[in-house]
């Protein structure tokens, strides 16, 4: 039986990045469709339902963003942006209008294909598995339940919230606001200095090494990100 190959669409207007980003995508077995501008990427997009977009900000007829808002409105397939813009105002504007994970120019190849295999396994789970299994630590989605080491971990409300979205959001950077909305809701109280102590209290009750975690990862003036 023949294997699937998802279906990338790439939007960018530079063609030696066009080219590369094709010839690496198409070695690991994936179909690609190209783009060069806004307007002609919906218009592909439309006709494909591609499985994931990489998509490139500085478009020469509208901003890349505007492409995020036109197609969310009718596909949530994740959206992979490749930017040179450096600005974590840029990179929180993006997230947060729907993109799902970002690389700045110039990148490199094999980072680029390991996110796009984090995105493209999270959008072949069409539910959230019930055990999650990390380091030393199960968390058991069904039930609300964590373990560590074979042993009950007591997490409070707010700590469990935060971890559920991160896990549903497994290999997607989170923007600051999107964990505090998903954690408080619109309660403006809770800004991202409130945030980083919950989420450096998860990293001491789940990690191995607190200091340097391998799984509750910071995207240093954005966000955060959960990686199996």
């Amino acid at each position: 039986m023949t294997q699937h190959a998802p279906c990338i669409l790439l939007i960018e207007d530079d063609f030696q990045i066009r080219r590369v980003v094709r010839n690496a995508l198409e070695r690991q077995g994936m179909r690609v469709e190209e783009a060069t501008a806004c307007a002609s990427g919906l218009e592909q997009a439309g006709q494909v339902k591609p499985e994931l977009v990489v998509l490139d900000l500085g478009l020469p007829d509208r901003d890349g963003i505007d492409f995020i808002t036109d197609f969310r409105l009718w596909s949530q397939a994740p959206i992979l942006i490749l930017t040179a813009r450096f600005s974590e105002a840029e990179k929180i504007l993006t997230l947060d209008a729907g993109a799902d994970d970002y690389l700045t120019k110039p990148f490199g190849i094999g980072e680029l294909l390991a996110r796009v295999r984090a995105l493209l396994r999270r959008q072949a789970s069409s539910m959230e598995p019930a055990l999650v299994e990390f380091g030393e630590t199960v968390v058991d989605l069904s039930r609300h339940q964590v373990l560590r080491a074979g042993a009950p971990m007591h997490l409070t409300a707010t700590e469990y919230r935060l971890l559920a979205v991160l896990i549903a959001n497994q290999g997607r950077v989170m923007t600051h606001q999107q964990l505090v909305r998903a954690a408080w809701g619109n309660n403006t109280q809770h800004g991202s200095t409130y945030l980083r102590v919950y989420v450096g209290r998860l990293r001491q009750k789940l990690e191995r090494d607190p200091a340097r975690p391998a799984h509750l990862q910071t995207e240093i003036g954005v966000g955060y990100r959960f990686v199996l």
